[in-house]
């Protein structure tokens, strides 16, 4: 069986939903093949964070444009999101304060609402938090989260609806290419001509990757993810909080809930096989996640554990995507390791992509910060803190 469309999108994880919709808004015909279905891969276990705290301009701008996708989704795009605006808070360590005023600074200059706030300013907002051992914060009112689930069958609602194709439960086997250039991708069941094929395989990126002859530096990781119920007395939601501090993040989720997680590069480590890993939540995370989220707000010493779970980041040496076409003009796409921070990124990440396939010549974003050979130049992507992951 064969099929023949203008693009191919390997995975149907929000990055490719995304990339999928703005290409079918331009007038493409496009298929989206994924080995599982919508969303099981990274996407449906994403904590779904909404923040536009980076250390970059493009990234920074990038955010802010998402965030306005995820204000208005069903006005620009169609559907519910489940968008929560909660407030974010980034808690600097003394040794990040410089770089934690640069970004304020750097945000401020894109039009990002972000202001400093001292210690007991921070207190007086959110007097349940712990401030004492704080040099600093950055807040931005505007940040939250949104439900995964409901935000990447949004994307591809709308893509099937300006005429997408979804070939779900086939697994992309083959990467047919013509000298540099590519001819389509075969799966079990068929093969699909196209002169343009999309790698948006996040945690399957490097499998992908070598499907096309190339050897990318994308490991699919293992991260966790521990869910609290607050105490009474703190059913409200509570900012996004990102702790330097205490190397961990803090969400609410709905029902008085708090997601707990780690801001540690020694998750880039964890590497597994992202068809075979345990995706349970290790009893001994409890612990230690569980003392880092009371050290900041400590009235969650009364919080029960509800359980938890892990997922998969697709992480990069310096933790930010890898977007180009390589080789060059040979219609093959890389949208790839994008180490946590794909969910908050993909509308503009679909808009950045679209543009590139397209061969716009002016275009919205600037892909040139995620060019692959970045890391054999030795340019990679570098932020203002100790911690890469935060960006």
């Amino acid at each position: 069986m064969s099929e023949t469309y203008d693009v191919v999108v390997i995975g149907a994880g929000v990055i490719g939903c995304s990339v999928a919709f703005r290409l079918a808004q331009r007038g493409m015909t496009v298929c989206v093949v994924d080995k599982g279905t919508i969303g099981c891969g990274g996407t449906g276990r994403s904590s779904a964070i909404i923040r536009q705290h980076y250390s970059n301009e493009l990234t920074a701008r990038m955010a802010m444009d998402s965030l306005r996708v995820f204000q208005h989704f069903d006005d620009i795009i169609g559907g519910d999101v489940g968008f929560t605006e909660t407030g974010f808070v980034a808690i600097s360590a003394a040794t990040d304060l410089e770089g934690l005023k640069s970004n304020v600074a750097l945000q401020k200059g894109v039009g990002i609402s972000t202001e400093l706030l001292e210690p007991q300013e921070l207190h007086r907002m959110f007097p349940y938090l712990s401030t004492g051992d704080l040099s600093s914060a950055a807040y931005e009112p505007e940040g939250g989260f949104a439900d995964p689930h409901l935000t990447v069958s949004a994307f591809a609602d709308a893509a099937k609806r300006l005429g997408a194709t979804f070939r779900l439960h086939e697994g992309v086997t083959d990467i047919f290419m013509d000298g540099d250039g590519v001819k389509g991708v075969g799966t079990a069941n068929r093969s699909i001509n196209s002169a343009k094929v999309i790698n948006c395989a996040g945690p399957w990126g490097k499998t992908v990757g070598e499907m096309a002859g190339l050897s990318l530096p994308v490991n699919a990781c293992r991260i966790q993810v521990a869910q609290f119920v607050r105490p009474e007395g703190h059913e409200s939601n509570h900012p996004v909080i990102v702790d330097f501090v205490n190397g961990s993040y803090l969400r609410s989720e709905m029902g008085g809930i708090t997601l707990a997680g780690l801001i540690d590069p020694s998750e880039a480590d964890a590497v597994v096989d992202p068809d075979s890993y345990p995706e349970h939540m290790d009893d001994e995370f409890v612990s230690v996640v569980g003392a880092k989220m009371v050290a900041r707000y400590p009235d969650l010493v009364e919080a029960g554990c509800s359980g938890g779970y892990s997922g998969l980041y697709a992480v990069t040496p310096d933790w930010h995507p890898i977007i180009e076409e390589v080789p060059a003009n040979s219609g093959h796409f890389l949208c790839t390791g994008f180490s946590g921070h794909g969910f908050k990124l993909a509308p503009a990440v679909g808009i950045m992509v679209a543009e590139m396939v397209l061969g716009d010549t002016e275009t919205t974003y600037s892909a040139e910060l995620f060019r692959a050979g970045r890391y054999a130049e030795d340019d990679p992507v570098r932020g203002k803190y100790e911690y890469s992951i935060a960006g």
